[in-house]
């Protein structure tokens, strides 16, 4: 194995090595989440006719944990190199900018669907699972996982300690997952409240990745798509460009 293969392998074990904190924990995480909010809410929230509010939060658990998960891991990964300096044994190298990024990105693809796989699978202990539409399910899950480890690699590549990609995590990544109905359907907010939730690409991740589960949404899910995916490009093309010209990691 060379080029890209080799470094997607090194971080792929990166994570997977230390999976009981990477995997095992996050999938702790969204459990607790599906007990606490579906015991207190199940009787008091309605979100869609058919479909109780347990079976509602487990699709937005899933879809949060993939993308968090993703973000994390290529934005560790870099951080963590620059400050301990191991980058450089990976900056001698021949690689090209692209083999940079399908290495980080497909590594936090891979962290964000394991991740994600575990969650679905633990939950559906406690709800059966419904597959309405599962290409759907596969579409968003990879779209959303890739821009988040191509977010990831913008964080990892400008952030120059700990406490910055804290910040762009708490600041950013945080507030944009829990507020982009993950706990609940955007027609239950006020008019103004669901206007500001149409400019958050990661309400869109959800809607269409719950969308494959029920086969109903609160927008299409073509529209859902075709903002995730320009999202996805315009994230990937930056992440490029940085890799290419070497941002805060080459002199």
């Amino acid at each position: 194995m060379t080029g890209w293969r080799t470094l997607f392998y090194k971080e792929v074990l990166r994570f997977w090595k230390v999976s009981f904190q990477t995997v095992a924990a996050p999938v702790l995480t969204a459990l607790l989440y599906l007990m606490i909010f579906g015991h207190v809410l199940e009787d008091h929230v309605k979100v869609y006719d058919r479909i109780p509010y347990t079976a509602f939060l487990v699709p937005g658990l899933v879809m949060m944990s993939v993308l968090q998960n993703a973000f994390a891991n290529s934005s560790s990964s870099l951080i963590q190199s620059k400050i301990m300096g191991s980058l450089v044994f990976v900056l001698l190298t021949p690689l090209s900018h692209w083999s940079w990024f399908v290495a980080y990105v497909g590594s936090s693809v891979a962290r964000g669907l394991a991740v994600g796989s575990g969650v679905l699978l633990v939950t559906a202990l406690f709800v059966p699972p419904q597959f309405a539409a599962p290409a759907w399910i596969l579409v968003f899950a990879l779209l959303g996982a890739g821009m988040l480890g191509a977010l990831g690699v913008i964080a990892g590549l400008w952030a120059e300690k700990f406490d910055q990609m804290a910040a762009f995590q708490n600041f950013v990544i945080m507030p944009m997952t829990f507020l982009s109905g993950v706990f609940y359907s955007i027609h239950s907010l006020p008019g103004f409240w669901q206007d500001v939730s149409h400019l958050n690409p990661f309400f869109y991740m959800i809607d269409g990745f719950r969308y494959g589960f029920f086969g109903v949404s609160d927008v299409s899910p073509w529209m859902s798509l075709a903002i995730v995916g320009s999202a996805m490009v315009v994230v990937s093309a930056i992440a490029l460009h940085l890799l290419r010209i070497g941002y805060k990691i080459r002199s």
